[in-house]
């Protein structure tokens, strides 16, 4: 989290925009933080986005669109890959963004098999508040232990490899 994947997402979408591509965003309809219908960054950067129950909605409502932005991709449930697939095999540009790891340090959702069918995979980093180093995890900083739980910077914060090793072993 707070890597700025919705921002990069929001800034690879726009360029197709410039590009007069026609851009469709979808969201997961859980993922309701900042707004029901638009991908909201963490510093409030927004565009329009339809949140959906399914990944099988995206097929259809996609029908139309040059390029299809995916945003949270590891909370959409595991035909999330198929669909990509299949919107790329059309000819369509397909973006994801999503954590590739939950807060436990293991692969999430569909996420792991979204990267290896991905033909690029371009992995952002946070900062740990810790250390300043490169954050490679998500530490949640409350005791529920349910894998999906949205969050902010009240629940959550990046850590580094070796904050998140030294975390993990004072709470064990």
């Amino acid at each position: 989290m707070f890597s700025g994947k919705t921002e990069e997402l929001i800034r690879r979408l726009k360029r197709a925009q410039i590009a007069q591509l026609k851009v469709m965003v979808f969201k997961p309809l859980t993922d309701n933080r900042y707004a029901e219908n638009a991908v909201v960054t963490h510093d409030e950067g927004r565009m329009t986005a339809r949140p959906v129950a399914s990944a099988l909605e995206v097929l259809d409502a996609a029908r139309d669109a040059d390029v299809v932005g995916l945003d949270e991709a590891q909370f959409f449930d595991d035909e999330i890959v198929r669909v990509a697939n299949e919107l790329a095999d059309r000819g369509k540009r397909v973006i994801v963004a999503g954590l590739d790891m939950d807060f436990n340090g293991v692969p999430f959702g569909p996420m792991p098999y979204l990267m290896a069918v991905a033909e690029f995979v371009t992995k952002v980093h946070a900062i740990c508040v810790r250390s300043g180093e490169l954050a490679h995890y998500s530490h949640r900083l409350t005791p529920d232990s349910t894998q999906v739980m949205l969050g902010d910077r009240r629940t959550y914060e990046p850590l580094s490899r070796a904050e998140f090793v030294r975390e993990r072993q004072q709470n064990s």
